[in-house]
């Protein structure tokens, strides 16, 4: 990673390189569950990285996107889930973005499911 520089005056990073910094921070966070195979190991590390709260809004926006694709309605999911409509606005949103990365890490979990229940018609 690159070497930052603290701001002579306050001792603070400048905001370019708390930038860097971050994503720097995003790739190898990335590369490493990219490697990872055990859903078990990196579902203790949410827990050290992330507040329960935390976790539990990522988990329903991954929840809600399904909902979504799987057809029901953003009024369904907000009244299922207990949800204000702009908290889905923003997966229903990324769902509609051409070649939107939520989208294929939700077909790829669905072909994975598939592929653990035996239902790819290749039994």
């Amino acid at each position: 990673m690159k070497a930052v520089r603290e701001s002579p005056a306050s001792g603070a990073l400048e905001a370019e390189e708390i930038e860097a910094i971050i994503a720097g921070s995003c790739t190898e966070v990335s590369e490493v569950f990219a490697a990872e195979r055990d859903p078990a190991r990196i579902r203790e590390f949410f827990s050290c990285l992330f507040t329960p709260s935390e976790v539990r809004e990522f988990s329903l926006r991954w929840a809600l996107v399904n909902e979504m694709l799987a057809g029901k309605t953003q009024r369904e999911i907000a009244r299922r889930y207990g949800m204000s409509l702009c908290k889905i606005t923003r997966g229903s949103r990324e769902l509609k973005r051409e070649n939107s990365p939520f989208r294929r890490m939700i077909e790829m979990h669905n072909e994975l499911q598939k592929r653990r229940t035996g239902k790819n018609g290749k039994n």
